[in-house]
């Protein structure tokens, strides 16, 4: 689920200069940008689909909205650590019809793409921990920004994401920025997996309320993380999330709480809960366990998540940043809290994503390391 739909409003406005209309939730609420208005001519995610490998991994232009999303934790090897997010968002801003006009102008476009870089340096020197961000928005035109099928490579300028042809999933993700940068190759540990009913990820109650879903939860990571003007050779993990829709929330559900997390002995756990405007947990949320012996889909009632404790940040939103969170099912009681308290991208868009630690409740024992993303506590969300 990991998404940020208050971004994708935000940059069709600031490239296109369109205005969207006054909603329950605007300016630019997360209701508003994934809801069911202004959806004319674009498909909607309504039935399971075959997805099709490498075919999927490019874009999907008949739908409004899509991203790939890559985080992770990394490390040197004198053991200082940092997370990392790389996201690109393809915006359609209409949807692409036979018999379309030739237009003239070499800047017009039916899209527009916006990328979040950050960086979470865990360890930084004499206790200088600190959470990077940057943000790029650009128009599909000119070659500033785009994203191609054959071969798979997704570009916002010198922002790119890449997957190496053949069968193995082999990925590389590079991002430049004035005070950080990753260049990091990704290679596959375990399967794609296909969340929901068969890719179908049903957000809401109405039809056409969904995405479609897959992630790749296991990705070994290579390469070097710049910052400060210094270099460092690093490995570590990756999680690759990839959807594509056009309209998913409904009036009532204000945000959610995405979990991606890395446990022990080759076993991952996604789970994203839809936040009702009551405070209550919205039924649609979902998720998946994914152990050696395959995936298995997670329904609302199957994960139960406590908030320990909240932070505050001085930019005005108040966040959870602990939490407990159980799946009887499977035998898990797990402490998940983050690295840094601020992680919060403060960009175009407000909202919290950053690099965790996951514990054994009632335990030291590590159990795991992940990513979580918050949406909807800022009162514009």
């Amino acid at each position: 689920m990991a998404m940020n739909s208050r971004a994708l409003l935000l940059g069709c406005a600031l490239l296109t200069g369109c205005q969207p209309a006054p909603g329950p939730d605007a300016p630019g609420g997360v209701t508003q940008a994934l809801s069911g208005e202004d959806t004319a001519g674009f498909a909607r995610a309504l039935v399971p689909r075959t997805l099709s490998f490498p075919a999927d991994h490019g874009p999907h232009p008949h739908y409004r909205n899509e991203w790939w999303y890559f985080t992770g934790q990394l490390h040197t090897a004198q053991g200082r650590r940092f997370g990392y997010q790389l996201t690109l968002f393809r915006i359609g801003l209409r949807p692409p019809a036979p018999g379309d006009p030739v237009r003239a102008s070499r800047w017009a476009t039916r899209e527009v793409y916006m990328g979040h870089a950050t960086l979470s340096d865990i360890d930084g020197p004499g206790g200088g921990r600190r959470f990077h961000t940057r943000e790029r928005l650009s128009r599909a035109a000119l070659g500033l920004a785009g994203a191609t099928s054959d071969p798979i490579h997704i570009w916002l300028e010198d922002w790119r994401i890449l997957r190496h042809p053949g069968p193995a999933e082999r990925w590389e993700i590079r991002a430049q920025t004035p005070g950080f940068g990753l260049s990091l190759g990704l290679e596959a540990r375990t399967p794609i997996v296909a969340q929901g009913d068969r890719g179908l990820s049903q957000k809401g109650s109405r039809p056409g309320n969904a995405s479609y879903y897959y992630s790749i939860p296991g990705l070994r990571a290579q390469g070097t993380v710049s910052l400060d003007g210094e270099t460092f050779q690093v490995e570590g993990e990756g999680w690759l999330d990839r959807e594509w829709s056009t309209s998913a929330l409904e009036p009532g559900q204000v945000g959610w709480d995405w979990f991606s997390l890395r446990l022990t002995r080759g076993r991952y756990l996604m789970y994203y809960r839809i936040r009702r405007r009551d405070g209550a947990t919205d039924p649609h949320s979902a998720g998946m366990w994914l152990t050696p012996r395959g995936p298995l889909g997670l329904k609302a009632e199957d994960v139960r998540v406590e908030v320990l404790d909240r932070w505050d940040s001085p930019r005005g939103p108040s966040y959870p940043a602990r939490w407990r969170l159980r799946v009887p099912s499977q035998g898990l009681d797990l402490i998940v809290t983050p690295l840094l308290r601020d992680q919060e991208l403060a960009l175009s868009v407000r909202y919290w994503e950053g690099a965790v630690e996951v514990r054994q409740a009632g335990t030291r024992e590590p159990a795991g390391t992940g990513y979580v993303e918050l949406t909807g506590y800022t009162a514009a969300d």
